[in-house]
């Protein structure tokens, strides 16, 4: 060590530097797969259940199973912090939904190409939309700080201050600060629901690949064992179920219904809230969930009716009513609190072996054409060498329970499997809606741990006086 280097080392000694985070242990040593990740519906979030989910969550948990060993999720302030995170080796692999660009010199590598998106322009559906680059002239153009926009648009954008997500951006537009903004295409189909008056002009640019980063740290052992993990569960339909569950409801929800809710959270749900949360603190069952079923079947009349009998805010049948103990359908408390059991009956009476958020998937089909189709329908998904067990294999299948040639070999015959299929669909995207309208707050065990950033370097300074209390 040269004697520079010694003087710097012992000056920062003497002025109590401390530190940087220090880097990670081979994956073999440590025992586990540390992941980085940012919190978001693409990436890593807690459901309504109190359980960890998001596509790069799912995925990430595979890999380590892959492994043979366990995963730790860290959690980054901000897509931007997460690139240096890596080369300081704080983390084996970052998956963040990050788009691939050029290796970073540090070492860090990226992966397999394993989703891809589009850049896309987004507009206010109030004004008239554009349709080329040359309509946004003299526009303001949005973006956030780590958009590539700077090589896929040539006119003039507009910056956001960093850690801005792509929420506070949208809403930007959505509110009139800007005209436009530039996203990609899979975040903007999960957000969508939430900014009814926006929607997608034209796509921009090429095909944004999603790729996970490696550090240097075991980067040889795991980019042998990601590229055949990637291979592997693009072959046998592990991938495309697994944007199906995470993407797959989101795009199938209109404007008009999500323009509907967030309007009637404003003029019904007060008063109907509290009978929500007193069937939360009776069943379990986060509140904004149920009242998402509530709205689906009602929309939030209490007094709603169909031609086949089933009446009330939770559209309960008459049999199911009694079997409750519910004495008016009519009645709002009544029929929410009774609906929130009747779910949660549902969801028990499916096999123990069933895991989240599999059991409560199927437990919402059921609600909609009862169990014993339910149970034709994970019937077929086993005749069809398809897993019982997940709903993305089931719904497979469920259309397939109005086709006479079909169900007259099922013990309960006839059923709308479509409508189940589109029941399930909306009662999620309803739920996302009202978490973002009223969140709820992640008990502090079920919250991430935060990236340790490192210190910033203290300068040489001499003896100094015992701070002054304040007066």
């Amino acid at each position: 060590m040269s004697a520079r280097r010694i003087l710097l080392v012992l000056a920062c000694l003497a002025a109590g530097c401390e530190t940087g985070p220090k880097p990670i242990a081979p994956v073999e040593q440590a025992g586990e797969l540390v992941v980085l990740t940012i919190n978001g519906p693409a990436t890593y979030f807690e459901d309504t259940e109190g359980n960890a989910s998001g596509f790069e969550h799912d995925l990430a948990v595979l890999f380590a199973k892959e492994l043979g060993v366990s995963v730790r999720f860290v959690l980054a302030d901000n897509p931007t912090k997460v690139e240096a995170s890596i080369k300081r080796g704080q983390a084996h692999l970052a998956a963040a939904a990050l788009v691939r660009h050029l290796d970073l010199p540090g070492g860090a590598t990226w992966g397999p190409t394993y989703h891809t998106a589009r850049h896309v322009i987004v507009h206010r559906t109030t004004e008239p939309k554009p349709k080329a680059l040359a309509d946004l002239s003299g526009r303001r153009v949005g973006v956030v700080e780590e958009s590539p926009a700077d090589a896929l648009l040539s006119v003039p954008i507009e910056r956001l201050p960093l850690g801005t997500s792509t929420v506070d951006l949208l809403a930007r537009v959505a509110e009139g600060g800007l005209d436009f903004a530039l996203v990609e295409s899979s975040r903007f189909t999960l957000l969508r629901k939430h900014f009814p008056a926006l929607d997608s002009a034209f796509e921009v640019g090429n095909p944004a690949e999603y790729a996970w980063l490696f550090a240097a740290v075991d980067k040889k052992r795991l980019l042998a064992a990601a590229n055949p993990f990637f291979e592997r569960i693009a072959k046998d339909g592990t991938l495309k179920r697994l944007v199906d569950r995470h993407y797959g409801h989101a795009a199938r929800i209109t404007a008009i219904d999500a323009g509907t809710l967030i309007q009637r959270t404003a003029t019904l749900l007060p008063a109907l809230k509290p009978h929500f949360e007193a069937a939360e603190a009776a069943t379990g069952l986060d509140w904004r969930f149920i009242a998402a079923i509530g709205y689906q079947e009602s929309h939030w009349d209490p007094t709603a009716t169909s031609g086949t009998g089933v009446r009330g805010l939770m559209m309960l049948t008459e049999e199911t009513a009694t079997r409750l103990k519910v004495k008016d359908r009519l009645d709002a408390r009544e029929s929410i609190l009774g609906g929130a059991r009747y779910l949660v009956v549902l969801r028990e009476a499916l096999p123990q072996r069933i895991p989240e958020p599999d059991r409560t998937f199927l437990a919402l089909a059921a609600y909609n054409l009862g169990l014993g189709h339910m149970e034709d329908a994970r019937i077929l998904a086993q005749r069809s060498n398809l897993n019982p067990d997940q709903w993305q294999d089931v719904k497979q299948v469920m259309g397939k329970l109005a086709d006479p040639l079909v169900y007259n070999t099922l013990r309960h015959g006839f059923s709308r499997g479509h409508e189940a299929l589109q029941f399930v669909d909306n009662v999620r995207n309803y739920r996302d809606i009202l978490e973002r309208i009223a969140p709820r707050e992640v008990p502090q065990s079920l919250a991430l741990p935060r990236l340790a950033e490192p210190p910033a370097p203290k300068a040489l300074q001499g003896p100094t006086k015992p701070a002054t209390a304040p007066r």
